[in-house]
């Protein structure tokens, strides 16, 4: 008893630098279910730009209380032993009740020590063992009877592990290179090539026009090459490969009227050989691209409709020794200032022939899942996904990460049987196919089950390609994660050196050193743009990296000085760490606060080029148009995500319809950043700050750039009708998170 007083002396009359809330262990009792666990320098990351305005003072300010005198008779001693009984019996009854209740309804809390061990040091087998698992089919294509087999493996897996199983089954169409004959390209009076790679989804047909290099296909390559003046229409574009997706280079090309496009690999990016062949897709968006917005199951009828991403435009992959052979032969202007290299950029006598024979198939694949349901909220669950199937040897972009994922589930499996570690929210772990031709199987079965996943899924882990290096370590999320992804960086140590993640790779700056934005091609991005739902995926990298596009394990071996089983284990312990943690604590670790920053920095931009526009282009933009219903938008959020913290951290943590309320409310906030103006057919990534298409905040700002310089394809009304819905999205982001309805009103 004097060790529990102490105890209990030191968390009420110590005041900590900062506080991290977690569960009693179930032997501690008392009104004491929220603890205060020293962290030093975490009280900025924790509570934001609020400082000391949203720390919890455990300090009482209650004054002593003095006994009143009494007369001290036989009669009043009788009352008093009564009373003194009575009490302690109630007092017992109660406690044992809430005691029994807890350990009912709220059992899944094991001390700190507990949660900081299982989520920081995951134990997990032998690679060796994992390994085998996985790699033993040479062939594992989407649909094809390896893709198949592996699927089989990972299902039996996760049954003999006790979960509970099954599989989602999809029709999808894909192009797959031609069965009979095969591609081409001529350059020149040059002999035919004929590349194995492909790019799925390309435009079919032959296209002639003079080469013109445009180093990785961005935007800001494209825009140099128009202020330099040079006609672009018709020209075939030779890209290379690394910055942004395929899909991407392939659109930015088409925007130019470029009549086709090849990608290779450059040596200095890709050391692999003069003969590796690239494959890849060009869809810009995710999933089946002939069932936009609709899940590919069989015998749906739907109508004739192809996804708005699809280009008109041919694509093809080709070697680094075709490419690098093209480029020594180019004549033309010197290529801008900045680009690596010292190359012509082709002029109209290079003239190269294309022709591209894909054929477009019906494949049947299948999605692997497996469940550990939770103890409180069962219907409230985290997602892990990895995908299983690749074009080529695919060992980092697939068999690494499928591995991490059976293990984890192993591992935490374990833990719930014999450690007796009970988490309040469900996980499910997803084994995804075709996944290369564009998150087919992830995007599929969002799209069949989007009105539920959107409500209750908390969040996706995604683990494909988390190893392609080890000189680096990049993650890319939703906001509401940063903080959890920082919280972790801190537990899991790295593979070199006996300190932290954070240490090794962000020790000054995290956020600039590690995070990045999301890819279009990450499995992680329709999660969170088409279907609201906060993501992460993170990756070991190294300056020149091996693509994990045709990665053996030769090749990652070789970038990683044979680290790959160390790397595979901390990889493992950080997506981990994040899961426990989130299915674990009674509220989610979710920041609401860093959405404020994005929203301010776009609403400055906005606001800026608005009255530039309105000084320059004054006929475009009435004087009238301000930005003051989008400023008053952002501050709506800011004050209810304020309002919202601060309820949090004053919240009853065993009061278990308050905790699920107040994660209800969390949880919309990234569904409700998806623009409810635009049909998913046309713009199935709706979010508004991170999404793409027209109806972005980012949009928004490339879009008044073009007013301000008169461009043809600016539009003054679209313009003004796409700021009104942001806006507007917005502000009912901030009605939605503010709760009740009564409990908007005119401040809101």
């Amino acid at each position: 008893m004097d060790q529990a007083r102490s105890a209990m002396s030191q968390i009420f009359n110590n005041e900590p630098h900062s506080y991290t809330r977690f569960n009693l262990p179930d032997n501690m009792e008392g009104d004491t279910s929220q603890v205060e666990m020293i962290q030093s320098s975490d009280m900025n990351e924790e509570v934001g730009e609020n400082g000391d305005e949203d720390h919890l003072s455990h300090k009482s300010n209650r004054q002593p209380h003095v006994a009143q005198n009494f007369e001290c008779t036989t009669k009043n001693l009788c009352f008093m032993a009564a009373a003194i009984v009575f009490t302690f019996v109630i007092g017992y009854l109660t406690g044992y009740l809430v005691h029994k209740n807890k350990d009912l309804n709220c059992s899944c809390a094991p001390s700190e020590d507990d949660i900081t061990h299982e989520t920081g040091a995951v134990p997990f087998m032998d690679w060796d063992d994992v390994r085998k698992l996985q790699l033993n089919s040479s062939n594992h294509r989407a649909g094809s009877p390896g893709d198949e087999d592996l699927g089989n493996k990972v299902i039996k897996k996760f049954k003999e592990y006790g979960m509970k199983t099954w599989t989602d089954e999809h029709f999808v169409k894909v192009q797959d290179p031609p069965a009979s004959g095969y591609n081409r390209i001529v350059f020149k009076n040059g002999s035919e090539e004929h590349p194995t790679g492909f790019l799925s989804y390309s435009a079919s047909g032959t296209a002639r026009g003079a080469v013109l290099y445009a180093h990785y296909g961005q935007e800001e390559d494209f825009q140099q090459l128009k202020n330099m003046n040079i006609n672009m229409n018709n020209r075939v574009m030779l890209i290379r490969a690394g910055r942004i997706s395929f899909a991407e280079k392939v659109a930015n090309a088409a925007k130019v009227n470029a009549s086709a496009v090849l990608i290779y690999p450059d040596p200095i990016d890709y050391p692999i050989g003069n003969d590796t062949s690239l494959f890849g897709h060009v869809h810009m968006g995710s999933g089946d691209p002939y069932t936009p917005g609709f899940p590919s199951f069989n015998h749906t009828q739907f109508p004739p409709v192809q996804s708005s991403g699809l280009p008109h435009i041919l694509a093809q992959t080709i070697t680094t020794g075709m490419g690098t052979k093209i480029l020594r032969q180019l004549g033309g202007r010197t290529q801008p200032n900045g680009w690596e290299g010292i190359n012509r950029l082709g002029d109209e006598s290079d003239v190269i022939t294309v022709e591209v024979n894909n054929v477009l198939t019906e494949k049947r694949i299948n999605n692997v899942f497996g469940v550990i349901k939770g103890f409180v909220d069962a219907d409230r669950y985290v997602v892990i996904g990895a995908q299983r199937d690749a074009w080529g040897p695919g060992f980092a972009a697939s068999s690494v990460g499928t591995s991490v994922l059976v293990e984890l589930a192993r591992s935490i499996s374990d833990m719930v049987e014999n450690d007796g570690f009970k988490p309040r929210r469900s996980m499910v772990f997803a084994s995804w196919s075709a996944g290369e031709y564009g998150s087919v199987g992830a995007t599929e079965w969002l799209e069949g089950y989007l009105s539920s996943l959107s409500m209750k899924a908390v969040a996706y882990i995604n683990l494909d390609g988390i190893v392609t290096g080890q000189n680096g370590f990049k993650v890319a999320a939703s906001p509401l994660l940063h903080s959890l992804i920082q919280n972790t960086l801190k537990e899991v140590t790295s593979h070199l050196i006996s300190s932290s993640l954070l240490s090794q790779f962000g020790k000054n700056n995290w956020e600039s050193a590690i995070l990045e934005p999301l890819r279009m091609d990450s499995a992680a991005y329709p999660f969170l743009a088409f279907s609201g739902i906060p993501s992460v995926a993170f990756r070991f990298h190294s300056g020149s990296s091996v693509s994990e596009f045709f990665c053996t394990t030769k090749n990652l071996n070789s970038v990683t000085a044979s680290q790959v089983p160390q790397l595979a284990v901390r990889a493992g312990q950080f997506a981990g760490h994040i899961a426990l943690r989130l299915v674990h604590d009674h509220l989610l670790q979710m920041d609401l606060k860093k959405y404020n920053q994005l929203i301010r920095s776009h609403v400055v931009q906005i606001n800026a080029r608005v009255k530039a526009v309105q000084r320059l282009q004054p006929q475009l933009l009435p004087k009238t148009l301000t930005g003051q219903w989008l400023v008053m938008a952002s501050g709506s959020y800011n004050r209810v995500s304020n309002i919202l913290t601060a309820d949090i951290q004053n919240s009853d943590l065993e009061n278990v319809e308050m905790c699920r309320m107040i994660n209800d409310r969390i949880m919309t906030v990234e569904r409700n950043f998806l623009s409810p103006y635009v049909s998913p057919i046309d713009s199935p990534f709706r979010h508004i700050l991170l999404g793409s298409g027209p109806h972005t905040l980012k949009a928004l700002t490339n879009h008044l750039d073009a007013l301000k310089s008169a461009s043809p394809e600016a539009n003054a009304e679209l313009f003004r009708n796409k700021l009104a819905q942001a806006t507007w999205t917005i502000q009912a982001c901030a009605n939605s998170l503010a709760g009740d309805i009564w409990s908007l009103d005119n401040e809101i």
